[in-house]
């Protein structure tokens, strides 16, 4: 079961397609504070992940700004991250679920214990960190970048 809307967004310390360390509190409170649009995918180099992924490259500018930031997340390596964002051309943070395995997944509610990898779960997490709107799919099920948009011109 997804965390639910009003709730606090679950803190994470992930590793990004670089190797580089990405806390989902460094986006809250004074300073750097962004509203943050988490999004759970199954795999890389998958059909409808990598077509959800170059629609939010192709909106990039309303996706990472002084006042949003795109994570995504997947259960895939940072290796294997790596090679998907140069392949893809994707410059925005892919984040690694990979060990311990699946638990920043686990902690929203989207992990698919038996297939070992997230289902398809968005969430807005405003600037203070809590969850001001989610969507969960399953796993053949793509998302409309275009509701993100919709709730974060509405924070």
């Amino acid at each position: 079961m997804a965390i639910e809307v009003g709730t606090p967004a679950p803190d994470f310390v992930l590793k990004d397609n670089h190797g580089r360390t990405v806390r989902l509190s460094d986006f809250r409170g004074p300073g750097d504070a962004r509203h943050v649009v988490l999004l759970f995918y199954p795999f890389a180099f998958t059909g409808v992940c990598t077509g959800e992924l170059r629609a939010l490259s192709d909106e990039l500018p309303r996706f990472v700004n002084d006042d949003v930031q795109l994570l995504a997340v997947s259960t895939d390596s940072i290796h294997t991250l790596r090679v998907y964002a140069e392949q893809e051309g994707f410059e925005y943070p892919l984040l690694s679920d990979f060990w311990p395995h699946g638990e920043a997944s686990r902690a929203y509610g989207v992990l698919d214990e038996d297939k070992g990898c997230a289902v398809r779960g968005t969430f807005v997490i405003d600037k203070a960190g809590i969850v001001r709107w989610s969507v969960v799919n399953g796993l053949p099920d793509a998302r409309d970048p275009a509701e993100y948009l919709k709730v974060l011109d509405s924070l």
